[in-house]
């Protein structure tokens, strides 16, 4: 009786709060949301959470008050015995809770909820002000690696007034390395140098903190040649960060990096020597245009867009599933511009038997998945979770998923939480009082999407071209634009961009612009500033080939073909335009099943099982001692211990061995404990399992 007490008498010497009746979505809400409630992970989550559920982050605050104060016969608060109430005994530990004791019985925010239950448990004033917008002090900060910062956040509602709610705040960083962020709102700056964004939410707005952290030490001088501007949002990122960039690649890493990640293949040893002679100034540039002009390229790419654009067999048919690849390679082959492309696919109409993109909406039947699914593969925002609640790390309400929806929908959209009918209108933008006088509403949806002032369409595309090139993308990941986790470099999506739309929306020529850059050509190996660098692509990083191409390349090394039971015209797991089509080592290596639109379903994780297929797989190791293979051929026709040993070194890492490298493998072929073509199947099978093989470099 004695802590009811105390408690009665803490509220009651709160001045501010006890002199104002609480209200529940300004003061209950909030502090459900700071303990994690309405998480994701706890009652928020879609089916709630011990017969319990809230809206996720208070976003439907009717709902969440229903649940507490009438749901169960109203057994989760008691006015007549408020300390007794289900919500503060669990909430403080007091007895068992799943999720532990969230709020403590002597915290000012437990006395706040009691005193709501005291009054009476009410929604509160329904004139009570609206939160309009947030706002973080300080707004961005330079820091050092240990440093800390405690944040300030300020709520503004709609009469001008202002209150601070940082200890209500929820925060995330998005760069762990580089700065961390506690519950509290501290930042404190990591061991990696690079951008965060320190992201605070309440209730349904965000604000963000930007912290820049250098690499510590003395400063760093350089002086590399710029081949095009990318070069130069590139240096003047660098040079804030105090990192120096590696030097450039030589012509053999150049070649092997190029055609890897423009046709999935292994450049041939015809190829290598060719390159390799070649004393032209343009060369590297000349390379380029003749890849993107393979039909190599078109395979690769078009698989990469038939992932996001959902070709999938099980939904379309299997003759409908491969017009509807054929019409995106097809695409690629004639390097159709790609606002023409996009416009096609979000405009689409016309018999399924002719008309190729027609198909995305027999792949996506839904209005509300076919606007989800173009906002996040043509523009890279994720609009998803607003159809049920607002946007937990950005600005988009359940009003802007309704309102793309409404584009894709022949009957009136309607808000299910207000019943307020949605007019269609694009991110970003005004609804309009009344539904557009046109036909096919999906035809301003196009028109908006593809004008160069568009804030999102040339700047996903460039970004996704950006990441298949660098294995990550300015923004990262691609599929995830929004304020909270903002570009790496502004500065260089910003030149892509204008680079894309005034080449009118060229693929390849972004491409060309890309790889003509100094950054795209640096070499992997890192120097001593820029070692820790993971965002700022002052190296070439290390990257795991899809497992369409890392199969190829192993078909391509080995010089044994692989069977694709049901594809008899696949002759590389690239072409394999049906994502259901059996195959255990795509599968294990991360194929996507195309059942969403986004990035992640395709995975370049490594995982155990990965490591020992490639070192243990017995169709591996047939397609290294095949008689009709590479290694069986060289062992033959190839006396030459040395020769077969360069042979091999080009054959699967694009570049002759070193001195020392030559030596030793001389040394294990010529062991008498062991055939010679035995040690030179050894010999491939490590050199195919070395990480210079299975990365992209």
């Amino acid at each position: 009786m004695r802590f009811s007490w105390f408690l009665i008498f803490l509220v009651g010497t709160s001045s501010v709060k006890a002199a104002q009746p609480l209200h529940f979505e300004n003061d209950i809400l909030p502090i459900l949301g700071r303990y994690g409630c309405s998480s994701s992970g706890c009652h928020g989550k879609a089916e709630g959470q011990g017969n319990f559920k809230l809206s996720i982050l208070g976003s439907d605050p009717i709902s969440d008050w229903t649940a507490i104060v009438q749901e169960g016969r109203g057994r989760r608060i008691n006015p007549a015995a408020p300390h007794e109430s289900l919500l503060l005994k669990k909430a403080s530990g007091a007895i068992a809770h799943g999720g532990g004791n969230r709020i403590s019985s002597n915290n000012e925010d437990f006395a706040i909820l009691l005193r709501w239950i005291m009054d009476g448990c009410g929604l509160g004033p329904t004139d009570a002000p609206s939160l309009v917008s947030l706002r973080i002090i300080p707004m961005g900060l330079e820091m050092k690696p240990s440093q800390s910062q405690p944040l300030q956040v300020w709520a503004k509602f709609s009469d001008g007034k202002e209150k601070n709610v940082t200890s209500h705040a929820r925060y995330q960083s998005n760069a762990d390395q580089v700065a961390s962020v506690t519950e509290q709102g501290v930042v404190t700056g990591g061991d990696t140098p690079g951008d965060a964004a320190i992201m605070a939410g309440y209730l349904g707005e965000v604000a963000v903190f930007r912290v820049v952290l250098p690499r510590s030490g003395s400063t760093i001088q350089f002086q590399l040649p710029q081949f095009n501007s990318v070069d130069s949002a590139i240096d003047n990122k660098l040079r804030k960060l105090n990192i120096s960039p590696s030097d450039l690649c030589d012509d053999l890493e150049f070649l092997r990096r190029v055609t890897i990640d423009l046709t999935g293949q292994l450049p041939t040893e015809m190829e290598i020597n060719q390159f390799e002679s070649d004393t032209s100034i343009n060369k590297r540039r000349k390379k380029v245009e003749i890849l993107l002009e393979r039909a190599e390229f078109a395979d690769l790419w078009a698989l990469r867009w038939a992932d996001l654009l959902r070709v999938d067999r099980e939904p379309l048919g299997h003759e409908r599933a491969f017009l509807y690849y054929q019409w995106i390679r097809q695409s690629l082959i004639n390097n159709k511009p790609w606002d023409a492309f996009a416009r096609e696919i979000v405009s689409a109409e016309g018999p399924t038997q002719e008309i190729g993109p027609v198909h995305f909406y027999q792949a996506v039947k839904k209005p509300g998945d076919q606007a989800a699914t173009i906002s996040q593969v043509m523009l890279g925002v994720r609009i998803t979770c607003a159809e049920c609640h607002h946007h937990p790390f950005d600005r988009w309400k359940q009003s802007d998923y309704f309102g793309m929806t409404a584009f894709f929908s022949n009957s009136p959209v309607r808000n299910p939480r207000t019943q307020e009918v949605i007019q269609p209108y694009a991110l970003g933008t005004t609804m309009p009082d009344a539904s557009p006088n046109i036909s096919d509403k999906r035809i301003l949806l196009a028109d908006w999407m593809t004008k160069p002032d568009n804030p999102y369409f040339a700047r996903n595309v460039a970004n996704r071209t950006w990441a298949w090139l660098f294995g990550r993308g300015i923004v990262e990941p691609v599929d995830d634009v929004r304020a909270t986790n903002p570009p790496s470099n502004p500065e260089l999506l910003d030149i892509l961009a204008k680079q894309f739309t005034s080449d009118n929306y060229n693929l390849k020529k972004l491409i060309l612009f890309i790889t003509s850059s100094r950054v795209y050509q640096a070499s992997s190996k890192p120097n001593d500033s820029n070692k820790k660098d993971e965002q700022n692509f002052s190296r070439a990083y290390f990257k795991r080939p899809d497992a369409e191409v890392l199969l190829d390349m192993i078909i391509q090394a080995s010089g044994v073909p692989e069977k694709f039971p049901g594809s008899p015209d696949a002759s590389r797991a690239v072409q394999l335009w049906d994502s259901k089509a059996r195959h255990d080592f795509l599968k294990l290596f991360g194929r996507p099943n195309r059942v969403t639109a986004c990035e992640c379903e395709r995975t370049h994780e490594p995982s155990v099982a990965q490591v020992l297929n490639l070192m243990n797989s017995p169709r591996i190791q047939t397609k290294l001692s095949h008689e009709g293979g590479f290694v069986a051929r060289l062992s033959r026709d190839q006396a030459d211990n040395k020769a077969v040993i360069d042979s091999l070194y080009k054959r699967f890492v694009s570049r002759p061995p070193t001195d020392q490298e030559r030596v030793r493998a001389l040394d294990y072929l010529s062991d008498p404990s062991r055939t010679r073509q035995v040690a030179i199947e050894d010999f491939a099978w490590a050199l195919l399992n070395s990480n210079e093989f299975i990365f992209n470099h």
